[in-house]
Formats: C-alpha cells, sequence, structure tokens
C-alpha cells in the first residue's frame, strides 16, 4: 500500500474566520492586521481574496493597503477567536487517524496509506468544512516538500498531486524561490552563481555548490531542488523554538535613549515568557525597522543559556549597540531563542 503525506492548508485563514462571524462580509475585501484602523501604522497579517486581487498581501502596511483597496473592510486582529478556529482544524483532523503535524494555526501535515490519495484528501476537505464551515487546500506528496508545494498549485479550495515523476515538469523551469526554504536573498546568491531555476539547481555539483554557500548547505540546496526530503510526519506537540515582542509606533522613535528605553522594556516583557515556558534562552535578537520600511536585525548569543530577565535586556541591548545608523525607528522587536 502506497504511503503518502498531505499538507492541509487552511484557504485565507484569519480573513475566512472573519467572514463567519460577520456573514455580511462575504464577497467582499477584508483585511486582518494591526487593531483594524488602515490610518495607523501596522502591517496586513491576511488579506481576502476579494482584496487580494488588488495586490494587498500579508506584510503589506495597511496604509498602503488601504489606498490599493479602499473599499476594504478592515478588522483588528482577534488572537484567541484563530487559536479556537485552529483548535478546531486540528481536532477534526486527528479524527481522520492518521499521523498529524501540526505547522501552526492554518496548516498540518497527514501520513496516510492508500492508493488514492485525492480521495482522503477531498475527506478530509469535507471533514474540516463540516466541523468548522472553513475551507482548505490539500497537497499531496511522496515527502513533506513535495505536500507542501503542492499546495500551491491546488490553492484554493482544492486538491494537487506532486510527485518525483512530475516534479521537474511542474517545477523545472521555475525561479528557485519557489522551492520550500530559499528565500530572495539565496534566490540572488544562487543568480550570482549562475543558478536561475529549480532545474539548474537540481543539476548542480553538490560539492561545487558547498564552496560557494557552505557543506552543508550547499548539498542541501541541491536535494531540494531534487524534490528530496526524508524528514518524517512526527505527531509530537509543536515545541517553539523562540518568545517574541515587536512594537509599532505610531509616531517615529528618533531618540535613541527611547529606542534603548523600549528595548529595555520588550526584553523584559520577553524574559518573563521565557521564565513561564521553562526553558532558558540561549541567544537573544533585535529587530529595527527604519523609516519608511527598512528592516535589519542582530543578535547575541548569551554566555550561558538563562531565563533570567537582566541577563537577557542587557544581551537586548548588547545587539542595539551594533546598529550603526541612528535614523528615526518605526518598529522595534525583541526575540529570545531557546537553547536547543
Amino acid at each position: 500500500m502506497a504511503r503518502w503525506v498531505l499538507h492541509v492548508d487552511l484557504d485565507q485563514f484569519l480573513a475566512a474566520v472573519e467572514v463567519l462571524r460577520h456573514p455580511e462580509l462575504r464577497g467582499r475585501p477584508v483585511v486582518v492586521g494591526g487593531d483594524g484602523d488602515p490610518t495607523k501604522r501596522g502591517v496586513v497579517s491576511t488579506a481576502s481574496y476579494e482584496a487580494r486581487v488588488h495586490g494587498v498581501h500579508s506584510g503589506l502596511p495597511l496604509r498602503t493597503a488601504a489606498r490599493r483597496c479602499p473599499d476594504a473592510v478592515f478588522l483588528p486582529v482577534d488572537k484567541e477567536v484563530y487559536e479556537a478556529a485552529s483548535a478546531r482544524v486540528m481536532a477534526a483532523l486527528r479524527e481522520y487517524g492518521a499521523v498529524v503535524e501540526v505547522l501552526g494555526w492554518d496548516e498540518a501535515f497527514l501520513a496516510v496509506e492508500g492508493d488514492d490519495p485525492e480521495a482522503a484528501a477531498r475527506e478530509i476537505r469535507e471533514r474540516v468544512r463540516a466541523a468548522t464551515g472553513l475551507e482548505c487546500t490539500v497537497g499531496i506528496g511522496e515527502n513533506k516538500l513535495q505536500a507542501k508545494l503542492a499546495t500551491g498549485f491546488g490553492k484554493p479550495a482544492g486538491v494537487f498531486r506532486l510527485t518525483h515523476a512530475t516534479w521537474f515538469e511542474v517545477l523545472g523551469d521555475r525561479p528557485t524561490d519557489a522551492l520550500w526554504g530559499i528565500g530572495a536573498k539565496t534566490a540572488k546568491r544562487l543568480r550570482g552563481l549562475g543558478i536561475t531555476t529549480v532545474g539548474e539547481l537540481a543539476a548542480a555539483d553538490p560539492p561545487a555548490l558547498a564552496e560557494h554557500v557552505g557543506p552543508a548547505t550547499g548539498p542541501w540546496l541541491v536535494r531540494l531542488a531534487r524534490g528530496q526530503d526524508h524528514s518524517p510526519v512526527n505527531a509530537a506537540p509543536y515545541v517553539p523554538r523562540s518568545r517574541g515582542r515587536e512594537t509599532t509606533y505610531q509616531d517615529d522613535l528618533g531618540d535613541w535613549d527611547e529606542v534603548r528605553r523600549e528595548v529595555s522594556r520588550l526584553a523584559r516583557r520577553v524574559a518573563d515568557e521565557v521564565a513561564a515556558d521553562g526553558r532558558p534562552a540561549a541567544r537573544v535578537v533585535v529587530k529595527v525597522r527604519y523609516t519608511p520600511f527598512t528592516t535589519r536585525t542582530h543578535g547575541q548569543a548569551l554566555a550561558a543559556p538563562t531565563a533570567e530577565a537582566d541577563r537577557i535586556e542587557r544581551a537586548a541591548l548588547g545587539a542595539l549597540g551594533r546598529f550603526t545608523e541612528r535614523r528615526p525607528v518605526r518598529l522595534l522587536g525583541v526575540r529570545a531563542e531557546f537553547a536547543p
């Protein structure tokens, strides 16, 4: 009996939950982000498909979203409601009887067996719809990488299968950042080496590529481009690798003494969460978003893993000291990464 990995991805999750709460919004462009006021600073968390056709997407400043889609309905993020909806979805997936690996609020992998994975995918979609009223897309693959990428071809609310046999037909001519795990910076670096497509990356010599991007990264990138992934679907509960806080300021912080005070405040809030989690932090990362929208990060390792607020605060201020530009700041963030 064949073994498959299914990737379940809820469509426009936050916006879809809001439409269930407010049926009168169905068919209208809906944008979820910040406190729901597009005249304030903040970013889009999720946009409905009706808003996306106007160029509104996750991470876009709310003010820009309002300019692109002035008829959109803007709503605040309601974390507790989304967590509750996600919990109902994951419960429905577990009732299917497969091993379920939760990736976040709106996606999960399932390990299934059978000769008709499309039938399994359709049943799972029906289960989620019946339990929650939400739509999802299901990607099918011979491994997690293939299933994850297949989902993008099935959206919205569809089913798509991607396997070793169809891998290069579907992805071979696409840019390298079409792969799960390759971002803009890595794609740019690969372009500098003359590698622009998934097919070209798959044909690269791993040892030769390793000389340019590192002994572990080079072979991994080639395996990625070949559709190879041996990681199992793991039902172990998701354990966060970090805790963080960030704040977007409605007025720029131009005084860097004030920036330091804000970083200290955020660091102590993060330290409280680290202590509550019961795991020590090994590294602290500070994020600074300058006006208008340039983001930089710097990190500092702790001398020894700790949950002590004073030490986490000092590490955050040490990381902040690595920022050489003293331009006005619109956002600050502090993240504590747990020891492995």
